[in-house]
């Protein structure tokens, strides 16, 4: 299984922002759109960063309320860790999982086509499971 098959069945809209945007209307777009992560592009439709709800609580109690008006080009995480969508589901948890982070971007020849998020991981590996359980209910009842 790989990032692709996630991509497939949950779609692959992403919110994106321009990083000139400021963290008072990226904190509308997070709280509107009920997502957790936005990916902010360049001109040429590739990754310039990514802002969590934890980097603006982190920037938030760092800098007070008034940082809301500047930019969300200065809060952003610059240096995205992303994936393909050949990525293994198990290296994309593994990614995620040492890196601490929910939210993963998903490039193809330096576009953005996608996002994969802890959730989409776990709702993946309990249907594998649930699959796997079936099949292993086939098997038993058959013998």
């Amino acid at each position: 299984m790989n990032v692709g098959h996630i991509l497939s069945v949950k779609g692959s809209e992403v919110y994106t922002l321009d990083a000139k945007a400021t963290l008072a209307e990226t904190v509308s777009v997070l709280a509107e759109r009920r997502i957790g992560a936005i990916v902010l592009v360049d001109g040429r439709g590739g990754v310039a960063g990514i802002i969590s709800e934890r980097d603006i609580v982190r920037v938030l109690a760092k800098s007070g309320a008034e940082v809301l008006d500047k930019p969300v080009g200065e809060a952003m995480t610059v240096k995205v860790k992303t994936c393909g969508l050949e990525t293994p589901i198990d290296d994309l948890l593994a990614t995620m999982t040492k890196g601490r982070f929910r939210h993963l971007p998903v490039v193809e020849n330096g576009r953005l086509v996608g996002l994969v998020s802890i959730g989409d991981i776990v709702k993946n590996k309990i249907e594998q499971a649930e699959r796997d359980a079936e099949k292993m209910r086939e098997y038993i009842a058959a013998g």
